[in-house]
């Protein structure tokens, strides 16, 4: 297995895609151009001014499918064609108001019964903040005495949950629950295992995602397991290094606790890769979706799934990367047979930008990462010209 062939990474785009995709990455390979981007952005829409018009055809192209569900089809039918399925996110951030709320409920109920009519789309997925007011999901805890009105706010995201996850069982398509910061997690961990144990008796249905780069989460996984076994239900575990590791960090130390974070991203990869081994040797009852912009997490599992004799198109075990990220992991993965997703995040263009600009940082910020797309369409580039030169 090796993702250095960038002609099958690279093959669904033209070359004015990987024009565009080299000029991207070249600007926001520079921290100050993106500090200073963000800036004029938010100025923008502080004054309501127009944005959509260089938004649009630049960082949303790249990273974001559309702005509905139906703007998305093009983009997973383009992906299908390299046997690469696709999971349409709503990337609109959660609202506390009761309007929000119904409205991000209606649009997720429309991604989980437009999975179900397309075989290219083998999951859904949510964020749970986005079904009840965060402060909610902040109070409860094991120590937690809820007043009345939060009873009944709790009850209420609960419900909201269980619309989704049965409706997703009931047409048989998978569903993942985003994981969050850790003062949320304990609320959004209670109710998806809850989920599992009624939706999971026949086959992984709801997955739960663990942030690997969480000191409790191994530890975590290993008491999901024992969940599982004792009361009989698959383990959906979805894997992800983690988002908020500056903020977890720093209201660690705001609040007088210890961070939750690995100290060190050789910590986080141990853990994440012995997750993905402890997963693998009880494959069967733990559905695994390895999601990571990682080379060698992604190596290692295809090496672990042939050391146990697990078949590449096994359906219990995926690969995913973000849209517009990492296609020669994707692309070179699903060229070898693997199960590979990519995550496409789709909305109105002001309503994704917070979306946006998180991965314009991470890809700035994360040492290698724009540096190593650059040198793959560089690398694309120059075979695409020597061989029109042939």
């Amino acid at each position: 297995m090796s993702f250095d062939n960038t002609e099958v990474a690279f093959r669904r785009m033209s070359n004015t895609d990987l024009n565009r995709a080299y000029l991207l990455f070249k600007t926001i390979s520079s921290n100050a151009v993106v500090a200073l981007g963000n800036y004029g952005i938010s100025t923008a829409l502080a004054l309501h001014l127009p944005i959509n018009w260089i938004i649009k055809p630049t960082v949303y192209a790249h990273f974001v499918g559309g702005e509905t569900i139906d703007e998305c089809k093009p983009v997973v039918q383009s992906i299908a064609q390299h046997t690469v399925s696709g999971i349409l996110d709503y990337s609109v951030e959660g609202s506390d108001s009761t309007q929000g709320i119904q409205a991000a409920l209606a649009e997720t109920l429309r991604t989980i019964e437009n999975a179900a009519t397309d075989p290219n789309i083998p999951f859904a997925v949510f964020k749970p903040t986005a079904f009840a007011p965060s402060y909610i999901l902040e109070q409860v805890s094991p120590q937690a005495t809820l007043s009345p009105q939060q009873e009944i706010e709790w009850k209420l995201f609960q419900q909201r949950v269980e619309t989704l996850c049965a409706k997703a069982h009931s047409l048989g398509v998978r569903i993942m629950i985003d994981a969050e910061d850790v003062k949320y997690q304990y609320a959004i961990d209670t109710v998806t295992d809850q989920m599992m144990a009624r939706y999971n008796t026949q086959q992984p249905i709801v997955f739960n995602t663990f942030q690997m780069y969480r000191t409790d989460r191994l530890a975590y996984l290993k008491a999901s397991h024992a969940k599982a076994q004792a009361q009989g239900y698959w383990l959906g575990a979805k894997f992800v290094r983690g988002a908020y590791m500056e903020r977890e960090r720093k209201r660690a130390q705001e609040h007088g606790y210890p961070s939750p974070i690995h100290h060190t991203k050789a910590e986080t990869d141990t853990a994440y890769n012995e997750a993905i081994r402890y997963s693998i040797e009880h494959i069967e009852q733990i559905a695994i979706f390895n999601g990571t912009h990682n080379e060698h997490s992604s190596l290692y599992m295809t090496q672990l799934m042939a050391t146990h004799q697990i078949a590449p198109n096994d359906p219990r075990c995926w690969f995913a990367q973000l849209y517009g990220m990492s296609d020669h992991i994707s692309f070179n993965l699903a060229h070898a047979g693997y199960n590979v997703a990519k995550y496409i995040p789709y909305g109105p263009v002001k309503h994704v930008l917070p979306y946006l600009f998180r991965r314009v940082e991470e890809n700035t910020s994360v040492a290698g990462q724009t540096g190593r797309e650059l040198s793959l369409i560089t690398k694309e580039k120059r075979r695409r010209k020597a061989q029109a030169s042939i």
